[in-house]
């Protein structure tokens, strides 16, 4: 049975050591052949997250998205910048109050 790897998506998130990361997704695919010299691929309903530098990202079944070779905890970069200036007024929120 022979497999391959469909890229799907790639997105940058924010590790909890401040550095931002990209984390590519991929489809596992088998190949099924429907007939001498035609080949097919299926999707098998796995998807496998990597970073874009090769080491492994795991995935909890709450979402929460960790590197597997160091534990390094990863969040949607919008997300890790919201919690970041939670508290701190920016440029544009003093440019609304005027």
């Amino acid at each position: 049975m022979d497999k391959k790897l469909q890229w799907l998506d790639s997105f940058q998130v924010r590790g909890n050591d401040g550095q931002a990361y990209k984390v590519m997704a991929y489809e596992h695919l088998m190949r099924i052949d429907l007939a001498p010299g035609r080949e097919h691929w299926e999707p098998t309903g796995l998807t496998e997250y990597r970073l874009d530098t090769g080491e492994r990202v795991d995935v909890a079944t709450d979402g929460a998205m960790r590197v597997a070779a160091t534990g390094v905890e990863l969040r949607p970069a919008e997300r890790a910048e919201a919690i970041a200036n939670s508290g701190r007024e920016t440029a544009r929120d003093r440019h609304a109050r005027h």
